[in-house]
């Protein structure tokens, strides 16, 4: 029997995902807004895929403040782009 592969929504393209596919974005208990690594940080999250475009998009259209209830800075939407681009290589 095959093992269940848990999926994910991209925040921005709203499309089902496997959850390792995506980056989990946290907003900690404290307010911060940081990349969850491995699904370990405490705090509520959101998913959002691994390309340049959707983070653009998320940006753009505020997807990921709305889903964080939180402002999300734009040095997180920068250090995202970065990892993105920097795996794209």
């Amino acid at each position: 029997m095959a093992k269940k592969i848990p999926m994910r929504m991209c925040v921005a393209c709203r499309n089902m995902k496997p959850k390792s596919e995506l980056i989990r974005i946290v907003r900690t208990p404290e307010g911060e807004v940081v990349a969850g690594v491995g699904g370990k940080v405490n705090g509520r999250g959101a998913y959002i895929c691994n390309d340049v475009a959707c983070i653009e998009k998320a940006e753009k259209t505020g997807a990921l403040s709305r889903a964080l209830d939180t402002a999300v800075d734009k040095a997180v939407y920068a250090d995202l782009k970065k990892g993105c681009e920097s795996l794209e290589k």
